[in-house]
């Protein structure tokens, strides 16, 4: 199975559980409302050979990037980031100088996001790191923002340059390990902050965050929201050094995807760059398409393919 077969596949074999006033599965984060606000739940494993190689990302960076991919989903829900639980199974071969340097790493930013080490599990492995990490966050339900909320002539909005990460990638696959691609890929930034600040935008309607590409994290809005999209490649934010196959498929960016109401599109771009020093980039529209088809277009004209981004084999 794929990765996303098998988690249709837990959802059918799940359907008859009682969910105990979880909402069901589908966004970035599980929510449960506890009366005026909601909890956030999300988690995330990197597995060494999969999502990162030790001889390729120091343990300071891996530490901060194990919690800066889970700190993203729930920024793209809108919400805060509290508490986290921390596992980590560690081969014979790892020291404990490597294991001092990951602690710090994660608990460098977890200080820096005010978020709360709240327990977890320790054990060993015989050849590989893994690492997973449960992040435990909260927000105001009117705050949150879900997938499954994209509205036919929306505005799809993207918060920063795309590319940086997969670059950084084929940096470090070519030995090149201090490039500034190669260091962004190894220790990502979730868009707290600005998860926060949309999240309190009511022009601002569906919101994920880009973990495996635009191509696969807009089709999962559109999925969710039972709509289409238009997308004009040219308004594509490129990271530098990076390229338009890499913007839309190379993944990791972490960097938060929205649909917003077109007509206040003008002055929510404006605030935004006012508050954060940096511009939002419009770059297609919703459309009414009920099979989540994706349209490129290419200066107008629309372009016969069907990029999907990264997905492993569960």
């Amino acid at each position: 199975m794929t990765e996303f077969e098998l988690i249709a596949r837990i959802g059918q074999l799940f359907a008859g559980v009682p969910r105990n006033g979880f909402e069901k599965p589908g966004d970035d984060c599980t929510v449960l409302g506890i009366g005026g606000e909601s909890l956030l739940f999300t988690a995330d494993l990197l597995t060494e050979g999969i999502h990162f190689l030790r001889n390729t990302t120091p343990p300071y960076e891996l530490g901060r990037k194990a919690l800066a991919v889970n700190l993203s989903d729930v920024a793209a829900m809108g919400g805060r980031s509290v508490a986290t639980l921390l596992s980590v199974a560690l081969p014979p071969d790892v020291s404990d100088e490597w294991t001092e340097a990951f602690l710090r790493g994660y608990r460098d930013l977890s200080a820096e996001e005010g978020v709360m080490l709240a327990g977890g599990d320790t054990t060993s492995s015989r050849h590989d790191i893994t690492v997973n990490v449960t992040v435990v966050g909260r927000a105001a339900d009117h705050c949150i923002k879900r997938r499954s909320d994209a509205r036919a002539g929306d505005a799809i909005v993207v918060a920063g340059p795309l590319g940086a990460s997969g670059a950084g990638l084929r940096d470090l696959l070519a030995g090149n390990l201090d490039t500034p691609n190669a260091r962004i890929h190894n220790a990502p930034a979730a868009q707290t902050a600005e998860g926060l600040w949309l999240g309190e935008r009511t022009e601002v309607h569906a919101m994920t965050d880009l973990s495996d590409g635009l191509a696969s994290d807009l089709r999962h809005i559109a999925e969710q929201s039972h709509v289409g999209a238009t997308v004009d490649l040219e308004r594509i934010p490129i990271a530098p050094g990076s390229d338009l196959v890499t913007a839309l498929t190379g993944g990791e960016d972490y960097k938060l995807l929205f649909t917003a109401a077109p007509e206040a599109l003008p002055a929510l771009c404006r605030a935004f760059e006012s508050r954060f020093g940096r511009p939002l980039y419009p770059i297609g529209t919703v459309t009414e398409a009920e099979d989540d088809t994706i349209v490129w277009l290419d200066r107008g004209r629309r372009v016969e393919t069907d990029w999907r981004g990264y997905e492993h084999n569960a």
